[in-house]
């Protein structure tokens, strides 16, 4: 039992130690690889997204930093659009994710285009990117001249990425999908009783 006990202690350390880097926002600042490779396990399998840094260094960064500190395990993709793309990035515990709403990092010039398989932020206006990235399902260059930055590509597994659950569709009020805002107040909890179908990930790791 004194050993068991022990474990438990150890265990709890290291969560509290790995939860505190996504408890500081400011601290996570990390220069990332010139190109980096990262590896998503999630409910419908495997896919790897390729993060070229020059493409877009500011959002380079913001990514690798939250990969690292594991930010997107066990995090959903919440929305979901046929033809469009999919949407994930807000934290599961609405605790890391009230820290999170506000770590804004600059914008990015465009310097590749919003095509089928590239990774890009989203945002709501000039310098407003924090955590949420989308991965496009097809052409939408016309996002280009709105200052959508793609930094990354799915290089392995788009196969996955285009089978997860789309079912719910587009995010309220617009569609039946689930509602940002609770989703950010909530967490997993809200999705986990109103959107039960929704696929997620188990785990990002960056590829050593």
């Amino acid at each position: 039992m004194t050993r068991f006990l022990a474990l438990v202690f150890v265990l709890a350390g290291v969560t509290q130690c790995w939860s505190q880097g996504l408890m500081n926002p400011p601290a996570l600042k990390e220069q990332a690889p010139a190109v980096y490779r990262v590896t998503f396990d999630t409910s419908k399998g495997p896919f790897v997204i390729e993060v070229h840094r020059d493409w877009a260094p500011n959002g380079a960064d913001r990514f690798y930093n939250l990969v690292k500190n594991g930010f997107y395990d066990d995090a959903r993709f919440f929305r979901v659009v046929d033809g469009f793309m999919v949407q994930f990035g807000i934290n599961g515990d609405p605790k890391v994710s009230a820290l999170w709403k506000e770590a804004r990092i600059k914008d990015d010039p465009v310097k590749i285009s919003n095509k089928r398989t590239f990774v890009t932020f989203a945002t709501a206006g000039p310098n407003t990117r924090t955590t949420q990235v989308f991965i496009s399902f097809g052409d939408n260059h016309n996002l280009d001249s709105q200052g959508f930055a793609p930094f990354g590509q799915v290089v392995s597994g788009m196969k996955v990425v285009d089978s997860l659950y789309s079912g719910y569709g587009e995010g309220a009020p617009q569609g039946l999908g689930p509602e940002q805002g609770k989703l950010q107040a909530q967490g997993n909890k809200y999705l986990a009783e109103r959107f039960g179908l929704l696929d997620y990930i188990k785990k990002a790791a960056i590829e050593q």
